[in-house]
């Protein structure tokens, strides 16, 4: 239950690029790996870029979800495919997660990737099923210091960037939420949206179609300044955490030792479909931020990541 809005502003454009552009890569058909389900968002930017991709490069792109361990097992593979750009992760925040929440990997993130662009960066906002009785995160606070353990919040899985996303506030708050993990982030906006439980700290694309017809009830975004386009909720920074950010990042990675001729045509054709002004539109309303970075930016981002993850996730480990 994602918003299929993304997808479907990316493939609106396809005719953007261009298929006559001569290109020497690629000259068979491009494979992007996604280790999660159909309908997740990192599936959706997936699809809509694969296929606008597709008539640009005169070759099918075809989504392979390879699903399981909250995105290890797609990691796994792309990391040991060959280097001839014709596999391509599209990953997003969990693999900066992963290596600091598992003690063991079967790939060194930093090692076996070659990073080609974040493409974009999305908040998440705290969300409550209509029924729970705050309407700010001071009430959520006063409440869960009132019952510790026993006011639930809902994630996508121990390591998603829900997941994430709740035990940071855990911590800055000193609060005691009990973390009940669905399968996916599917299941846990369904689980809030009929009240199974109270509290999910959802991708804001995910959250914000149920908040404006009514199903849940917004309490705060995870930037650290206030959205533009949504003026009227406060941030869980400014409500008493100013250290508190929280989100998604999207991005591609191929393995080591890809060409630089099929990183630079991979990232090329992906910024500029990301940057045409119909997708832009769309993805700043729903509150992402189109990057576009260079490679080496890139990998500075995913170090950095890791770094600060795991201060969060200290203690957390799940072992090999």
């Amino acid at each position: 239950m994602q918003n299929a809005a993304i997808a479907f502003a990316l493939i609106a454009v396809t005719a953007t690029v261009s298929p006559a552009t001569a290109q020497s890569y690629p000259t068979k058909p491009v494979r992007f790996i996604v280790g999660f389900p159909a309908g997740a968002t990192v599936d959706l930017v997936a699809r809509g870029l694969g296929q606008k991709l597709s008539p640009a490069w005169g070759q099918p792109v075809v989504v392979d979800n390879r699903v399981g361990a909250n995105g290890t097992i797609a990691t796994d593979h792309v990391a040991k495919s060959a280097p001839d750009g014709l596999t391509v992760l599209v990953a997003f925040s969990s693999h900066t997660i992963n290596p600091v929440l598992y003690e063991k990997l079967p790939y060194d993130l930093v090692r076996d990737f070659a990073p080609v662009t974040q493409l974009a960066s999305s908040p998440s906002m705290v969300v409550v099923h209509p029924s729970f009785p705050v309407k700010a995160m001071a009430e959520l606070v006063k409440l869960a210091k009132a019952r510790p353990g026993t006011v639930h919040y809902g994630s996508g899985g121990i390591g998603t960037p829900t997941f994430v996303a709740g035990e940071l506030f855990k911590m800055q708050a000193g609060v005691d939420l009990m973390h009940v993990p669905y399968k996916s982030g599917g299941e846990a906006i369904i689980g809030v949206v009929t009240g199974e439980v109270p509290v999910y700290f959802s991708p804001l694309a995910t959250a914000l179609p149920h908040v404006q017809q009514g199903r849940l009830r917004g309490l705060a975004v995870t930037t650290l300044k206030r959205l533009p386009q949504l003026p009227q909720y406060p941030t869980v920074a400014e409500s008493g955490y100013p250290a508190y950010q929280a989100g998604n990042w999207y991005g591609v990675l191929v393995p080591a030792k890809t060409p630089k001729e099929a990183i630079g045509t991979i990232r090329g054709a992906a910024i500029r479909g990301m940057n045409d002004s119909a997708v832009n539109k769309r993805m700043v309303d729903l509150g992402y931020v189109i990057i576009g970075d260079q490679p080496e930016e890139f990998a500075a981002h995913i170090r950095s990541e890791i770094a600060s993850l795991a201060k969060i996730l200290k203690g957390l480990r799940a072992g090999g």
